[in-house]
């Protein structure tokens, strides 16, 4: 599943995630932020402070965190590779954005996943057929 698709059946299936964002590598790969600058911003704050909380010293790696407000929440989730950032009303049901948007991640992740291993495939047929025209 590519990103933008996984964010739209995020969005979905869960009411309480207001805009969400998917980024890897530094930049936005799906949002579902109607100002695109705000969606950029919004990752870039998010990856700033997953930085920040990984300098803290700990040797623990962080996995996710919620930044809670008055009037709403800010969710974040990675894996070794993406980033998802959610943002949602006031008093959400915890566990359940994240598990929403672990779950986002992770069939974001399986379409990328199918890519690098059709490349590598497609990769050892062209080796496989250039050593066999010498």
């Amino acid at each position: 599943m590519d990103a933008a698709q996984a964010l739209a059946d995020l969005t979905e299936i869960s009411s309480q995630i207001e805009a969400a964002i998917l980024a890897e590598g530094g930049s936005v790969s799906a949002s579902t932020f109607a100002d695109e600058k705000r969606g950029e911003a919004v990752a870039a704050a998010a990856a700033d402070l997953v930085q920040a909380a990984d300098e803290a010293g700990s040797d623990d790696r962080l996995v996710q965190l919620q930044a809670a407000l008055p009037d709403g929440s800010v969710f974040v989730v990675r894996d070794d590779e993406r980033l998802a950032v959610a943002v949602t009303g006031a008093d959400p049901t915890v566990g359940l954005v994240f598990y929403d948007l672990k779950t986002c991640l992770r069939l974001a992740g399986e379409e990328a996943e199918g890519e690098k291993k059709t490349a590598r495939r497609r990769r050892k047929k062209e080796e496989a057929e250039g050593a066999g025209e010498g």
